[in-house]
């Protein structure tokens, strides 16, 4: 049998109460990931368990590599089944690693499968998954109903014309489109782009900054303005370094399982930027990730410099990130957070991902924090008042968000 029970990751019974009364049922809001929607638009149905759990996926793909599986059964051109079988070697050997918690979350809650994943079973589950995707129940749409996810936004070129967005209007999932600028290359008629998204729904921009220099302040200041203009959020993701192996660059492309944790100091700049638009009255909700740890008390501290009403919790700690959505990173976000600022502000969990199962992250992410606040309150550090417990869980699970984007 596999390892997902009730109780999975909920180590006392407070945890349990919290999970099971206050998070479980909360419908989802994922503000940031990059699910297609062409695909959403035309409620793609899946081919088979690889085309499913493992195309475009690549913290998949470089775990493999790790194992010594060659190109050629990851990204190449070898068998899908085959492809699959490379995963399913992988797997055993990934104790400890999310992507472990991940597929039996996915194999559970999709297709009632507890059997773990290994060479021995990876045709049973091959066939079983297979023959239940012919079904109704596992098209892009029918996938999304299936997860109760209220809202969706997904990452998108500011040229983008957006048409899959608005064949979608009638979808009772709202999927919304958020600005993504190339920072290198902003064009004179980027203003005109912000006008055509918000136009269409967008409410969110996102901007990877993995550098923090003069030249990139001004850009962000510039951009920063137009964004409390129109009352969007901005969420600056910070410290990845990407394309690392230039090979596999030239051969593959970015986003393909070759970037890493970067180092470079923040705080300085960082504290430029918001001061900047703060001194203009012009700093719009903010959301701060780090893909460092190490900028964990950087955010933490820096969130408090620019609060500011109406708004509850205007300058959020993102979520763990990328590396850090595992369960010690989601903890460690959520105990710096909880140490320097108000972790019942929280605007909480996105999938960041490209996959249509990936929602059993947030039941991951739900159960670590259901586990965090019950060993608080079981340790004495916190009054076991379900009432304030229950605004805290609903809030950072659903409600802050809701509240937060004004969805």
């Amino acid at each position: 049998m596999g390892i997902i029970n009730d109780n999975f990751l909920l180590k006392n019974e407070t945890a349990r109460k919290l999970y099971n009364d206050f998070a479980k049922d909360m419908p989802i809001i994922d503000y940031h990931c990059h699910l297609s929607p062409k695909m959403i638009a035309e409620d793609y149905q899946f081919k088979n368990a690889y085309d499913l759990f493992l195309g475009g996926d690549h913290y998949k793909w470089r775990q493999m590599r790790t194992m010594g599986i060659d190109e050629e059964y990851i990204t190449g051109d070898a068998d899908e089944y085959e492809k699959w079988l490379g995963f399913a070697k992988t797997m055993p050997y990934l104790i400890g690693n999310p992507l472990y918690h991940w597929t039996a979350l996915e194999l559970k809650r999709y297709f009632d499968i507890d059997t773990p994943l290994t060479p021995d079973t990876a045709k049973e589950i091959w066939d079983t998954v297979n023959e239940k995707l012919k079904g109704d129940d596992f098209s892009a749409k029918t996938l999304i109903r299936r997860s109760n996810v209220d809202v969706i936004c997904t990452t998108d070129n500011p040229y983008d014309t957006l048409e899959y967005h608005k064949q979608l209007k009638d979808f009772e999932t709202k999927v919304l489109p958020a600005f993504r600028p190339d920072l290198s290359d902003i064009k004179s008629d980027i203003t005109d782009r912000m006008d055509y998204f918000h136009q269409n729904g967008c409410r969110l921009s996102d901007h990877a900054i993995d550098e923090m220099n003069d030249e990139l302040i001004e850009k962000l200041v510039f951009l920063g303005e137009e964004y409390a203009k129109r009352g969007w959020v901005w969420q600056l993701h910070i410290g990845a370094m990407r394309n690392n192996n230039t090979r596999m660059f030239k051969k593959l492309g970015a986003d393909t399982g070759f970037d890493s944790v970067n180092d470079f100091q923040i705080a300085e700049g960082l504290s430029k930027l918001l001061d900047a638009l703060d001194q203009k009255d012009m700093l719009p909700k903010t959301i701060l990730y780090c893909l460092n740890p190490k900028d964990n008390y950087v955010l933490g501290t820096m969130l408090g410099n620019f609060q500011r009403g109406p708004a509850m919790g205007k300058i959020q700690f993102g979520s763990g990130w990328w590396f850090n959505d595992n369960k010690d990173g989601m903890e460690t976000q959520m105990q710096a957070l909880a140490n320097l600022g108000t972790l019942g502000t929280f605007v909480g969990m996105l999938t960041d991902s490209r996959s249509f199962v990936s929602y059993p992250r947030h039941e991951y992410f739900r159960r670590i924090l259901c586990n965090l606040l019950g060993k608080w309150v079981e340790d004495g550090e916190y009054p076991k008042d379900y009432k304030a417990l229950e605004q805290i869980v609903k809030g950072v699970c659903y409600n802050n968000a809701k509240e937060y984007f004004g969805f």
